[in-house]
C-alpha cells in the first residue's frame, strides 16, 4: 500500500483558497487571489521541489486539474521544465462530480464513491500527490484518508476564505514528522503525520500538569 500526501499552502488563519493567482478561484467573491506569491523565496521553492521527489501519482480535484492541464502540458523545455516532466509524465486522478472529459495524457476520473476509489489508486502507487483541491482535501480529512499532511503557513491573515479545516472537520491526531522549516520570508513548512486515535482531553490543575509544583 502506498502513501497520500497532501500538498498545501495556507495562511496563519489556515485559508488555502487561490494562493497561486487572482483567477484561480473567486469562489465566494474571494478577494486575495494570488495572496501566495509576493511571499515565495528560493527556500520555500526548494521545499516544494524537494516534497515532490518519488511522485508516481497526482490526484486532484476538478478545479485545480483544469488549472493544471491548462497549463503544464505546455512547460517542459521551459523555465518550469521540472515540474512539467514529472505532472506529464504521472498519472492524474481527478475527482469529480460529473462525467468530464479528460485531455490532458494519463487522466483518470475517479468513480462516484470517492473513498474507496482513492484506496484504490493508493494501493496502485507508492506516493500519491494531492495539490490544492480544497473540496476534495476535506473528503480526504474527513476520512482520514492520508498519510501526510504538508503546510506551508505563510505570515499574513486574510478572515476570509475557504480554510483547510471546514466546519464539520473530525476529531483528528497528527504528529510532527521534523522540526518545523522556516524560510526568510517567514514561512514555516509543517509535516504532520496521520496518528492513531482521537485528540484526548485533561485538567491542568491537575498536580504536575502546566504548573510548577516547587513555585
Amino acid at each position: 500500500m502506498g502513501r497520500i500526501e497532501i500538498e498545501l499552502f495556507t495562511t496563519l488563519d489556515l485559508v488555502g483558497q487561490a494562493p497561486g493567482g487572482p483567477e484561480e478561484d473567486p469562489e465566494g467573491g474571494f478577494a486575495f487571489g494570488g495572496w501566495q506569491a509576493p511571499l515565495l523565496d528560493e527556500v520555500a521553492g526548494a521545499q516544494i521541489a524537494t516534497a515532490y521527489e518519488g511522485t508516481d501519482a497526482l490526484l486532484l480535484g476538478r478545479r485545480t486539474y483544469d488549472i493544471f492541464a491548462s497549463y503544464w502540458p505546455f512547460q517542459e523545455g521551459g523555465q518550469d521544465d521540472e515540474f512539467a516532466s514529472l505532472f506529464n509524465r504521472v498519472p492524474k486522478y481527478v475527482a469529480s462530480r460529473g462525467t468530464p472529459e479528460l485531455s490532458w495524457a494519463g487522466s483518470t476520473v475517479l468513480g462516484p464513491d470517492l473513498p474507496t476509489a482513492v484506496r484504490e489508486v493508493r494501493d496502485r502507487h507508492e506516493h500519491v500527490k494531492v495539490v490544492g483541491s480544497l473540496d476534495l482535501v476535506q473528503t480526504l480529512l474527513h476520512e482520514k484518508l492520508f498519510d501526510r499532511l504538508d503546510l506551508w503557513v505563510h505570515p499574513v491573515v486574510l478572515g476570509s476564505g475557504k480554510t483547510v479545516f471546514e466546519s464539520g472537520a473530525v476529531p483528528t491526531n497528527l504528529t510532527l514528522l521534523e522540526p518545523p522549516a522556516p524560510s526568510p520570508s517567514g514561512t514555516v513548512l509543517l509535516r504532520y503525520g496521520l496518528a492513531e486515535g482521537t485528540p484526548r482531553t485533561g485538567d491542568m490543575s491537575e498536580p504536575g500538569r502546566g504548573v510548577d509544583q516547587d513555585a
